[in-house]
């Protein structure tokens, strides 16, 4: 297992912006309206909840988000044992509740619970859908933080410009002196 260094860590990081969570959330939602599960989470491989919508006022969702990450990192373990990278989809079904797994631009997991008044199929074929909408919106993010692209600037984001932005903040609420 090889280990990734705080600068590896930092260029892998994605920004995501009001209008990012806001593109996010409206994928959950058309997801959880057509696949009829109770709610959808976006959790990043690491552990960390991205965003989540639906019924999840008897989730915990921390907890949930840390599982959910750790069964996947297990999971690839096992898909090296046949020759696969890792599984793109995963499925855990309990007497009443259960939870799909799909991958997300090799960097999210979507994760859907649901019960048994909802159809596996519909869940898998809506979750596939959803993934593939949601990878598109992390590769755009992507590619925007390798140009150094930002919302608020819409061109390049240097330390020249980070700098000369930030001065210019600071004097309009202290005083140019």
């Amino acid at each position: 297992m090889t280990s990734r260094s705080d600068k590896d860590l930092r260029d892998e990081a994605l920004i995501f912006y009001e209008g990012d969570i806001e593109a996010l959330a409206s994928i959950l939602d058309a997801f959880l309206k057509k696949s009829a599960a109770r709610c959808a989470l976006l959790v990043d491989k690491d552990g960390h909840m991205i965003t989540s919508r639906g019924h999840t006022s008897n989730v915990d969702l921390d907890t949930i988000s840390a599982l959910v990450a750790g069964s996947f990192a297990a999971t690839k373990q096992l898909a090296h044992q046949f020759g696969e990278d890792e599984f793109s989809a995963m499925f855990h079904q309990g007497k009443g509740q259960n939870l799909q797994l799909s991958l997300v631009a090799n960097r999210a997991l979507l994760t859907a619970l649901f019960d048994d008044d909802t159809t596996v199929g519909m869940v898998r074929l809506y979750a596939t859908e959803a993934a593939q909408r949601l990878t598109d919106i992390f590769r755009r993010k992507a590619d925007e933080a390798s140009r150094g692209v930002g919302p608020s600037t819409g061109g390049l984001l240097n330390e020249a410009g980070f700098l000369g932005e930030s001065a210019g903040a600071l004097d309009d609420i202290f005083g140019d002196e």
